[in-house]
């Protein structure tokens, strides 16, 4: 441009590239689309060069010059304001200054596209997941229904289930319930658990409802799932349908968000997060599940998720246990044995011990024959304390096993049987009671040492006989 001030508009546009991308200069972008208009901008130059063509006798082909600059213009220009159009790879768009798309990525989404185009089955199902999550590439839901249709019908029987939720949830497709139906029986047509029929019809059921998005549907449906109950278990979808359970309607389902909050926390069908578990918890204890509010208490109690809070735990037991959750009343009844976040009252204790052990809660058993035995809020009553540990240690508690023996070891409450006490050691130290793991090592230590001492002493009868 220098050397040809007389004719400067002749390398306008690559100049502007220049200034676009700071080749050789720095970033200047209001200087480029300068440049890019003057390369579009003729009629001045055009009459120069009428008066002036003797000069240029040396320059062949000038409107040829002349014409490239203008039409490197609008193509550099059009480049400036519509990249993102014109760039578009069977509709990618690249958005190139988006932080979260990569060259590489781009790369990746083009050898997609051939191999799909190709006919390549997994390729059109991960390029229809990309379409629908925006994965390297602009969301684009009429697409991705598209090439997950294409991978379907090419026999890709894995994209059935997706194909399903797409019909269910209008993804890229008019929603039909008909059809989301149709293709969440094909996709299950070889993993159906037939232990009983009514398994089977109830997973229909509530496969329907679901679709229609009801929202308890889903729930029972992520169950049957995590169950295996109806269909083969899969935890994954379990833990898809406790999502869609969770997140419904206005403010979703709290039995569902418990259950997805159980997901988060215990890694069920998707990554461990307990921050998500607890935010799940908490949506669903404010909603009133009295499970929630009970594991709400443990999070605060552990700091699962959160920081350590023994009186937001005390406050959620609480509320758990007035709602007649057996664990929250357990929990509860430790509480105020132990005096975690609230004053030490074992009368209380006693009671909430009480309410969570007729429902069944074998710890609370276990502990409720503690109370009778130590005379803890009740009268010492050893007889109902070896009933409890009983029927708490036949249904599976290990420390009401322990228990157990020691009942029968010493005689609480029970006649005394070495042999029924060695037992119930045994059974507890095979659970993971350590003291009853302790108590079985020690007594093997001892007969075997009763033993050693036995035949030293025969030794020595028999010598001096």
């Amino acid at each position: 441009m220098q050397n040809h001030k007389e004719s400067n508009n002749w390398f306008t546009s690559l100049i502007g590239f220049f200034y676009q991308f700071g080749i050789g200069c720095n970033i200047n972008k209001n200087k480029a689309k300068e440049l890019y208009f003057l390369a579009l901008n003729n009629e001045t130059e055009k009459d120069f060069l009428n008066e002036n063509f003797d000069k240029l006798h040396l320059i062949e082909n000038v409107d040829t010059l002349k014409n490239e600059n203008i039409i490197i213009g609008k193509y550099l220009l059009s480049l400036f304001y519509y990249k993102d159009i014109i760039l578009d790879v069977e509709g990618f768009k690249y958005n190139q200054n988006k932080k979260n798309i990569k060259n590489d990525d781009q790369n990746e989404i083009i050898k997609l596209l051939k191999l799909a185009k190709n006919g390549d089955i997994k390729a059109q199902y991960n390029l229809a997941i990309c379409y629908q999550n925006g994965n390297g590439i602009e969301t684009n839901h009429k697409k991705a229904f598209k090439w997950l249709l294409n991978s379907v019908e090419n026999g890709n029987l894995d994209a059935q289930y997706n194909l399903a939720i797409f019909y269910m949830d209008g993804i890229g497709v008019q929603k039909d319930e008909k059809e989301a139906f149709k293709w969440f029986l094909k996709s299950e047509q070889s993993s159906y658990y037939l232990d009983t029929e009514d398994e089977k019809e109830n997973f229909e059921k509530y496969l329907k409802l679901a679709i229609s998005n009801d929202s308890v549907a889903q729930n029972n449906l992520g169950n049957c799932y995590l169950s295996g109950k109806g269909i083969g278990k899969n935890e994954t979808k379990a833990f898809g349908w406790y999502l869609k359970s969770a997140n419904a309607g206005f403010a979703g389902y709290a039995e569902g968000q418990f259950n997805l909050g159980y997901c988060y926390e215990n890694a069920i069908g998707t990554g461990k997060n307990v921050i998500k578990a607890f935010e799940l918890y908490l949506r669903s204890a404010i909603a009133g599940n009295a499970k929630a509010q009970n594991r709400l208490g443990e999070c605060y109690t552990d700091g699962i998720g959160t920081k350590k809070n023994k009186m937001k735990a005390f406050s959620w037991f609480s509320q758990s246990a007035e709602n007649g959750d057996a664990d929250g009343q357990f929990n509860l009844g430790c509480c105020y044995q132990y005096g975690d976040g609230v004053d030490i009252n074992e009368t209380k204790a006693f009671e909430w011990y009480s309410k969570s052990a007729e429902k069944g809660n074998t710890a609370a058993q276990n502990n409720l024959g503690l109370c009778y035995q130590y005379g803890k809020g009740v009268l010492i009553n050893e007889k109902k304390a070896f009933k409890l540990y009983l029927k708490s240690a036949s249904n599976g508690n290990a420390e009401a096993q322990n228990n157990l023996g020691y009942c029968f070891k010493h005689g609480k409450g029970v006649t005394k049987s070495k042999k029924k006490s060695f037992k119930w050691y045994s059974i507890s130290a095979k659970n993971g009671n350590t003291d009853a793991q302790n108590y079985i090592e020690t007594y093997n230590n001892d007969d075997v040492i009763k033993k050693f001492k036995d035949n030293i002493l025969s030794g020595i009868n028999k010598l001096y006989n």
